[in-house]
């Protein structure tokens, strides 16, 4: 029988301090070899890009929530689908992440003439027109004091001195 010598076990060689070589230190004690990049002051553009994703993670799920807060009407579901979108562009978010989104989107949006027929089935059509009144109010502007031309400008115009002009419905 012929005994097995052990295999030489790799040395890791420490690597001199190169200041345009990414700083990015692996598990096993090994330093990336890239190139720092151009936007980042210690990372190659790879290691930039998930510190960044991961730094985004939490902004990305405060992104995406529908105008309503649920997904049950299409104005939702297009409203997230377009900030996956621009996530998406911007490189925010991971493709493979992305995927998985825009297919659970696709599903939310099949199951959305269910959803009104269940919804006015059991709880009747004024419980939809109120979910679809209560989806688009957070897209309306909010509703601004009444104000008088006059007291916008802090002056008074001469035909109201008089009283025949700017008191409609006034019995004076």
């Amino acid at each position: 029988m012929k005994s097995k010598s052990p295999s030489p076990k790799r040395q890791t060689v420490p690597r001199t301090k190169d200041s345009t070589r990414c700083l990015f230190a692996f598990a096993d004690g090994r330093q990336c070899c890239m190139p720092r990049s151009a936007t980042h002051p210690a990372l190659c553009f790879h290691h930039a890009r998930e510190e960044r994703q991961l730094r985004d993670a939490d902004l990305v799920g405060v992104e995406l929530p529908s105008l309503s807060g649920d997904f049950k009407t299409a104005n939702d579901l297009n409203h997230v689908l377009g900030k996956l979108f621009t996530l998406i562009a911007q490189g925010r978010i991971p493709a493979r992440n992305a995927a998985l989104l825009a297919y659970v989107g696709q599903l939310l949006l099949h199951s959305l003439d269910s959803v009104k027929r269940e919804i006015c089935r059991v709880q009747g059509t004024d419980a939809w027109e109120h979910l679809l009144l209560r989806a688009f109010t957070p897209r309306l502007p909010a509703p601004q004091p009444l104000v008088s031309r006059e007291a916008r400008l802090g002056e008074h115009t001469p035909h109201a001195s008089n009283g025949s002009a700017g008191n409609y419905g006034s019995s004076v």
